[in-house]
């Protein structure tokens, strides 16, 4: 798949030592805003979620679902930077970068003559952007962090799951995925910062970090409260009803957000005494009575199916939804619409499909240059035009186990 227009930020090279998936979220988002993103990967093995199947790409054990999920637009370079040829293949790289992002343990880089301050002093102008699960400082900084725990750790598991059931985390993991876009936001300031000052910086950035900022209004309900925010479903800890309801044939989403829509419900429903009751004539009442409110709305939904409801109330513009599974996400109309579905055409004829990038923009488009690329497919071409290294140089370093 190409597009013929140049990015937002073409012309800006990024060097990626991360790897599983906060570090690729970040960098294959600047990849598909036009970025050059030479991803490092250790010989051999590359990226761990290369192997994280099934399912697995064309049966290929290297090419695992997961690590396409986050690796499109990027160019493979299997180095090996345990070794000092491999180290100072990355510092001359990472000379002509203007990004560097990595994940490894705090201090994991400095034995390598890799971390910021080694860099620092061979370009000022680098960009370096640190993803670690608890930060470069602090009593936890030496511990290894994973999206599971930290979703524990940052409070989110005791925000989700029923109030009778045990604590549980998100379907996908969302610490890693929006410490992702915090370090791709972060980056693209950074680099608006060296525009305007010709210095580049450190990026400290951590999953638990993030995933604390992430509680948003839970987080505020807690602060100005002093009570903690408890599980409740699919239920809304400040908005009633604005939940999942039971229907005559399934489960809909229901999501009343003002006063107004709570009178069109209660018209529709024919449920008028609901509307007219001194307990629920605002949205703070209607939390304060909730358990009596839901019940009597249930019990309502259950008269009629899913797609009744669904129906009846699009047409009164009452915010409603299925609770869809992927194959019915794909084919909702609107998403097909949205191109969120989409295909990287191969050179066998074959097809590789992906989720799209969700950001529309009217000029600097969104670019899906090529696919994730195989381990170690762009190492000699990178080499080579990077850093001018010739085929003989390339066979010697591949017989040492320096390259792959």
């Amino acid at each position: 798949m190409q597009q013929s227009q140049a990015g937002a930020l073409s012309g800006i090279k990024v060097l990626d030592l991360s790897r599983i998936l906060a570090g690729p979220w970040a960098t294959q988002m600047l990849a598909d805003f036009g970025a050059q993103v030479i991803k490092i990967e250790p010989p051999g093995k590359g990226d761990d979620t290369r192997n994280w199947g099934p399912p697995f790409v064309d049966n290929f054990e290297q090419n695992a679902a997961y690590f396409c999920a986050a690796n499109r637009n990027k160019q493979s370079v299997a180095v090996d930077f345990g070794q000092p040829q491999g180290q100072d293949i990355i510092r001359q790289l990472a000379a002509k970068a203007d990004v560097l992002v990595e994940n490894f343990k705090v201090g994991g880089l400095a034995k390598y003559g890799l971390d910021y301050a080694s860099l620092k002093s061979l370009n000022p102008r680098l960009i370096y952007c640190s993803i670690t699960g608890f930060g470069q400082s602090g009593p936890l900084a030496s511990r290894p962090g994973y999206d599971f725990m930290v979703q524990a750790m940052g409070g989110l598991m005791s925000l989700t799951g029923e109030p009778d059931g045990q604590p549980t985390k998100t379907g996908v993991a969302v610490a890693d995925i929006l410490t992702g876009l915090y370090a791709c936001n972060a980056i693209q300031a950074a680099l608006l910062y060296r525009h305007s000052t010709g210095a580049g910086q450190h990026i400290d950035l951590s999953l638990l970090d993030v995933q604390v900022a992430s509680l948003a209004n839970q987080a505020m309900n807690y602060l100005v409260s002093g009570q903690s925010p408890q599980r409740q479903g699919n239920s809304h800890p400040n908005i009633v009803p604005y939940q999942c309801f039971a229907t005559s044939d399934g489960h809909i989403i229901v999501a009343i957000g003002n006063d107004q829509q709570f009178a069109r419900f209660c018209t529709l429903a024919g449920c008028e005494s609901l509307q007219n009751n001194p307990s629920y004539q605002t949205n703070a009442l209607r939390v304060a009575h909730r358990e009596d409110l839901v019940a009597a709305i249930q019990s309502i939904m259950l008269t009629k199916s899913s797609q009744s409801w669904l129906t009846e109330l699009e047409a009164a513009t009452i915010p409603c939804g299925p609770i869809n599974n992927l194959a019915q996400t794909f084919a909702n109309p609107q998403v097909q619409h949205r191109q969120l579905r989409r295909q990287f055409d191969l050179p066998d004829g074959s097809h590789l499909p992906f989720v799209g990038n969700p950001i529309q923009f009217s000029a600097s488009k969104v670019t899906y240059r090529h696919p994730p690329p195989l381990l170690g497919q762009d190492t000699k071409a990178v080499l080579h035009q990077e850093l001018g290294l010739n085929e003989q140089d390339m066979t010697d370093l591949q017989a040492n186990g320096v390259i792959g």
